[in-house]
């Protein structure tokens, strides 16, 4: 064809005619023809590049050009257009109409028609309303429209709507709408849940009684002795008394000790599913399974029941993200949005509008919207007689927000013992490897989670237990369960 072949090397005799091109900028080596290099076998290479490309691509006339089309172009006069309101808001409301890839005439149907346009969209429309001087300005212009810029062409055929602004507050609450509802009815499901399981949980009544009697012990004779309930806010204050060892909280012994207690319990329940045979009984019982050969099985059985209690109650960490004051708003607003849409309706509209298909749609809309809002309302009243009732069942007679605070007291404590049950499993994982490798040394084997391993230490003394909290010696507390069974530290 046409076009200017180079060789790699560039060794052409027309050379001196090349155009200038942009520098490349590299540190040369010198190919020593006494030694063999690649360089050599490139010199002799097939490939050629594209003269003119490179000079187009790279040349300092070709940017030069460039410059100047740039310049010409920035040199041609601007599209003046006859300004009518603010600059910013014109910009602005250009800006979104191109984003939202939305035209005039969509906006326009939507209004005249009454369906739902992006909430984004009525947001700003309703932010960039035209003062009546300038929505009169843009009502008397009769020149030609396309001497107006974009902002203003929308505004100047949106005002020629009747009551274009007010049908864009109505839009907004229709758009809004069912969002907010489906919004509050999860809400008042997940408090309601969150009331049900907080106060049917047994492993956290069972949690409730350990702490029960374990104050009581700690505190015997003291006035702060005999307690028969006590506020949930104590849960958070388990873990600053510690043992005499420094480490050991009154939280994880409390755990360590719901733990065997539910390890046992999980064993005869195993035991009773396989043998109907040994009859039903009421209770555990703790001679019967106080061998202590067996103490490692129960604590491993009975920490996987106690962890359980943080998926258990789930529904209560959600609960205490919800801002029930939030929700009351939310309820009055969409009740006060309903109000205002009717009374638009029933004045501005009915009067010249009655017939138009904004009217019908709205009317419509309205009317399904009432009776949603009459039943939200009555849910919002019954779900804060629920609260009350869950936080009057823990503190006596404590009220809604008393209630509401019992579901952060809960996730805080929840937190606290997801982080006690890791640090027990973390360091009786740490105990079998460490079981594991002498049992090796000695030539024998481990067998993890299991009664009566010939290979296990003998679990902790209950004097430890002395010996980490004192006021916890010799005594083993047998007031009445919460559930058919009694919790004994």
């Amino acid at each position: 064809g046409g076009r200017k072949q180079r060789s790699a090397s560039g060794d052409d005799a027309d050379s001196a005619q090349k155009a200038k091109l942009k520098p490349f900028f590299w540190d040369k080596v010198k190919a020593d023809s006494g030694q063999s290099m690649v360089w050599h076998e490139i010199r002799g290479g097939s490939f050629q590049f594209n003269e003119e490309m490179i000079e187009t691509l790279f040349g300092y006339q070709a940017a030069n050009n460039k410059n100047n089309e740039k310049k010409e172009k920035a040199a041609e006069p601007a599209v003046q257009y006859i300004q009518i309101i603010d600059a910013r808001k014109a910009q602005n409301l250009s800006i979104l109409l191109r984003a939202l890839n939305v035209t005039t005439q969509e906006v326009v149907d939507a209004l005249q028609e009454g369906y739902r346009l992006p909430g984004e969209l009525l947001q700003t429309l309703k932010k960039m309303t035209p003062t009546q001087d300038e929505e009169l300005k843009l009502r008397l212009f009769a020149g030609d429209i396309n001497q107006l810029g974009p902002a203003e062409r929308f505004l100047k055929t949106v005002v020629e709507i009747p009551f274009a602004f007010k049908r864009i507050d109505a839009l907004m609450f229709m758009s809004t709408f069912p969002e907010e509802v489906a919004s509050l009815k999860e809400s008042f499901a997940t408090l309601e849940v969150a009331c049900t399981k907080l106060k049917n949980s047994r492993l956290f009544l069972k949690l409730l009684e350990a702490v029960l009697k374990t104050g009581n012990r700690m505190n015997d004779g003291t006035y702060r002795g005999g307690a028969h309930a006590f506020k949930l806010d104590t849960l958070l204050k388990l873990s600053d008394v510690k043992g005499t060892d420094g480490k050991t909280t009154l939280l994880h012994f409390v755990v360590q000790e719901i733990m065997r207690y539910e390890g046992i319990k999980c064993v005869r329940q195993q035991n009773s599913s396989q043998s109907q045979s040994l009859g039903s009984f009421k209770g555990v019982d703790f001679v019967e399974y106080n061998d202590q050969d067996n103490e490692d099985h129960y604590r491993s059985l009975g920490l996987e029941v106690v962890s359980g209690v943080t998926t258990e109650l789930e529904d209560v960490r959600k609960a205490s993200a919800i801002d029930a004051d939030a929700l009351t708003s939310t309820v009055a607003k969409l009740e006060g949005g309903l109000r205002k849409t009717k009374e638009f309706l029933d004045s501005d509209m009915k009067e010249t509008e009655s017939e138009t298909q904004f009217y019908l749609s709205m009317t419509c809309f309205v009317d399904a919207a009432e009776s949603d809002i009459k039943i939200l309302s009555e849910e919002e009243k019954r779900i804060m007689e629920h609260i009350k009732s869950a936080a009057d069942y823990f503190h006596g007679q404590a009220g809604t927000k008393e209630g509401l605070r019992l579901f952060a007291i809960v996730r805080d404590f929840l937190t606290m013992l997801d982080k006690v049950c890791k640090e027990i499993r973390d360091t009786r994982a740490k105990q079998k490897a460490q079981q594991a490798k002498e049992a090796k040394k000695e030539g024998g084997t481990v067998t993890e989670n299991r009664p009566s391993s010939a290979s296990e230490p003998p679990p902790p003394s209950p004097d430890i237990r002395k010996r980490l909290f004192p006021a916890m010696a010799g005594q083993r507390m047998n007031d009445s369960s919460s559930d058919e069974e009694s919790f004994s530290p």
